[in-house]
Parts: C-alpha cells; sequence; structure tokens
C-alpha cells in the first residue's frame, strides 16, 4: 500500500489531560464534517451518469438497453468493490483513503464526460465503482475510533443520511451545470469532478485519522468503550499486526452474528429496492398514478427517510444499543405498511404509506451497518462494512431488480408481493436470533 496510504503513527506529543474533551469535541466536529461531506461527494459522482441518462440516450444515440450496460458495469463491480476496498480501509489511514477514493472517481468521471463510445464508458464505470468502494468502509471505520457506543447511534444515522443529501446534490450539481453550459453533458461532469475534488481537499484538512494520530486518547481510553466478541472476549484495539487474511477469517467469516447480520441486511436491501425501484411502474400499472408524479414520489420516498433514520439512531442509543429490538421493531411496522401499500386503493393512503416506509426501511438498513461494525474489533469494521456490501448489492439489490421483474412479467405484481413479504419475514426472523444472541454475551453465556 502506498505510504500516503497508511495508518499514521501516534503523535508523539499528547493533549494535555485539561484540554482532551475541548479537542475530542473540536476533532469529532471536524470529522463528522469531513465524513459527511465527504460521502455527498461520491454521491454527486455515482449518479451523474444516472441522471443524465435520457439526455446521453437522446444526444448520444444509446438505446436504454446501453445505458443499462453502463450501469450494470458499476453495479455489479460496487458490490464486489466493497469487499475487497472495505478489507483493506482495515489497514489505511482513513481520511486519506476516503478521500484518495473520491479523487480517483472524479478523474474517471471527467473520462466519462470527455468519451462517446459505449465500450470506453463501460471500462470507466467498471473502474470507478472499484474507487467508490472505498468510501463507506473509511467513513465506517472513522465513526469507530471516534465515536463511543453512548453517541454512535445518532451519529453513524447522521452519516447515513449523507448519501439522500448526495443524491439531492447532484441534481442541484446537474442543474448548475446545465444553466451554465447549456445544456453541455460533458460540462456536467466536469463540474461534477471540480466540486469533488474541491471535497477531497476539504476532507483532508477537516478530517483526523484516529484519535491517537492527534495525541488525544483512544475512545476505548477515553470512553471505556469495547467490543465484545462472539468468544466472550472484549477488544479494544485501533489497529493489528494480523494479516487481512486472517483478520477476515477470524472476525468475520466464523462470526455467527457478522452473518446474521449481514443476511438481515440483504434481505432489508431487497426489501427496499423491490419497492423505490419498481415505484413508478408499480402505482402506473396497479394503482393508476400518473406516470410524472410516479417518479417524484421517488425522491419523496428517499428524502422523507432522512429525520426518521436520525431519530431511530438516537433511540437506538437511549435504549443502551438496543439496535436489533429497533430494527425489529421497524421491520413489524414496514409488513403493516406494505399490506396497505399492496391493497389499498386510496391515492392519499399510498403516498402517506410510502412516506412511512422510507423510514421503516432505511433506518434499520442504518442501524444493521452499524451493528455488523459493533460485533468486530475496530481493525476489522472495514471488512465487516466491505462483507455486508457485497451481500447487499450482489444479492439483495439483484433479487430486487432482475428477479422481481422477471417474476412480475410472468405472474403480475402479486409475485412481487410475495417476494417482498417474504424477504422481511427473513429479516424479522434473523433480528430475532440477534437478539437472543446477544443477550447471550451481556450475560456471558456465549
Amino acid at each position: 500500500m502506498l505510504s500516503f496510504l497508511r495508518p499514521a503513527p501516534d503523535a508523539t506529543k499528547k493533549v494535555p489531560p485539561e484540554k482532551i474533551a475541548r479537542s475530542y469535541r473540536w476533532h469529532q466536529t471536524g470529522v463528522i464534517a469531513a465524513l459527511c461531506i465527504g460521502y455527498i461527494g461520491y454521491y454527486i459522482i455515482r449518479l451523474i451518469f444516472t441522471t443524465e441518462q435520457n439526455d446521453i440516450m437522446r444526444q448520444y444515440g444509446f438505446t436504454t438497453a446501453e445505458v443499462g450496460l453502463v450501469l450494470s458495469c458499476f453495479g455489479i463491480g460496487y458490490g464486489i468493490s466493497k469487499l475487497f476496498m472495505g478489507a483493506l480501509s482495515d489497514k489505511s489511514n482513513t481520511i486519506r483513503y476516503l478521500a484518495t477514493g473520491l479523487i480517483v472517481s472524479a478523474i474517471l468521471n471527467i473520462g466519462l464526460g470527455a468519451t462517446r463510445n459505449l465500450y470506453v464508458m463501460m471500462i470507466l464505470m467498471l473502474v470507478m465503482s472499484i474507487a467508490q468502494g472505498m468510501g463507506a468502509a473509511a467513513c465506517q471505520r472513522t465513526i469507530q475510533l471516534w465515536w463511543g457506543k453512548k453517541w454512535r447511534g445518532t451519529i453513524y444515522s447522521i452519516w447515513s443520511s449523507a448519501h439522500n443529501a448526495g443524491a439531492f446534490a447532484c441534481v442541484a450539481v446537474v442543474q448548475l451545470a446545465s444553466f451554465l453550459f447549456t445544456g453541455s453533458i460533458a460540462a456536467v461532469f466536469y463540474t461534477a469532478s471540480v466540486i469533488s475534488f474541491a471535497i477531497a481537499a476539504f476532507v483532508l484538512w477537516a478530517g483526523a485519522e484516529r484519535p491517537a494520530a492527534v495525541g488525544l486518547p483512544s475512545i476505548a481510553e477515553y470512553t471505556g468503550d469495547e467490543v465484545k466478541l462472539d468468544n466472550g472476549e472484549s477488544s479494544v484495539a485501533d489497529l493489528t499486526d494480523l494479516s487481512l487474511q486472517q483478520v477476515f477469517i477470524t472476525y468475520i467469516l466464523k462470526n455467527p452474528l457478522v452473518w446474521a447480520i449481514t443476511l438481515t441486511s440483504m434481505a432489508l436491501y431487497l426489501v427496499r429496492y423491490g419497492i423505490m425501484s419498481w415505484i413508478p411502474s408499480y402505482l402506473v400499472q396497479s394503482k393508476g398514478f400518473s406516470e410524472a408524479f410516479a417518479k417524484w414520489l421517488v425522491g419523496i420516498f428517499e428524502l422523507a427517510a432522512v429525520p426518521g433514520v436520525i431519530l431511530m439512531g438516537a433511540v437506538s442509543d437511549f435504549l443502551k444499543d438496543r439496535r436489533a429490538l429497533v430494527c425489529l421493531g421497524c421491520v413489524l411496522g414496514l409488513v403493516v405498511c406494505l399490506t396497505t401499500y399492496f391493497f389499498s386503493s386510496a391515492k392519499t393512503v399510498i403516498v402517506i404509506d410510502l412516506l412511512l416506509m422510507g423510514t421503516l426501511i432505511y433506518a434499520p438498513l442504518t442501524l444493521v451497518g452499524l451493528m455488523v461494525n459493533e460485533v468486530v474489533p475496530k481493525f476489522a469494521v472495514g471488512s465487516s462494512t466491505g462483507f455486508m456490501g457485497f451481500f447487499q448489492y450482489i444479492f439483495g439489490e439483484t433479487l430486487a431488480t432482475a428477479l422481481i421483474g422477471i417474476l412480475v412479467a410472468k405472474y403480475g405484481w402479486i409475485a412481487s408481493n410475495t417476494v417482498l413479504y417474504v424477504a422481511a419475514g427473513l429479516a424479522m426472523l434473523l433480528l430475532v436470533y440477534i437478539m437472543i444472541h446477544e443477550q447471550k454475551l451481556e450475560k456471558g453465556e456465549a
């Protein structure tokens, strides 16, 4: 690994004891700003091609199938990338890792704006997916290093909402560039890259990799934060001399809680994309909505989740880290909302139902992302994030789009309803298992 990306050594000059609390607050403010704004930058880059797809088809002469090929290169590559790039983040300076992924993505995005060749675009999107896989793992590991359990649910939920803000920011960038450069597609890509370069510079300036690197005590020393492992032991270490392979086998593949939480996340991803990806088609074909209004509901579904996700994260902190319990409550509510969504014919009720489902899906999705980080040592957080991301995208998203599309074409929308019910039921069963297992760990019975 390049020396630039290696973890920073512990600072030789320590912060005086009387200044530790103030210094911690100052650095935490900079870190959360760097993570949120940095991840917004990732989404600005990631969604430009998606946002511009209609203009690309019209001006470049691409077909829907050709645009789908380019997008599929990103989806498949991103799922695989999260597995490997997530693991690499455990051996990196997370702030520099985050900024590097954004810089590389922005460079490749310039290439997308400079070419009209379909095959070049497919290659660029595939390589970009690898760089994009550096983002989430670096952010999640940094949160584990800077916040104890008392506030971690709230902070994690705030960061997780950055992807919703990133989707909105992407649209704003497209509108700004289109206005300034009279609809030039290339200019939209270039503008997004310039903005992302500036964001990467901000990340490097405002962020800090871990407390010890800036002369502060580790979060374990500062708050007593520790990770309760599946074997009943506790871990407080930020770094390890174990190889990536040793970390992955010992703390990921052999950890039943990691598997249970990952499969829960996969099931919830299936529900997420099974609803979101098909909102326009389902509402127009089954509920009589207009096409224009149905498209707007996709954005409403996303944005309405932000306050609810942050609230549920805070609730999980208030309940002393009982995150599986909060997730289970959300999924139970989700089943009720799914039933209304499937069987109600009142348009107002369906719209309100979608607003609620945004929170009831994204809140548990956010919390399981935190939970899988909290059942492994801090030096394995990136690996756990990547492992979960692989299952989310390769299986969860694929089943929600390809499988549901095939089943609906053959059996109608009742097939989609059945798949979503089964996925929600699987998530509930797994959450009950996780709750029981966590209680055993607390009692020292594992």
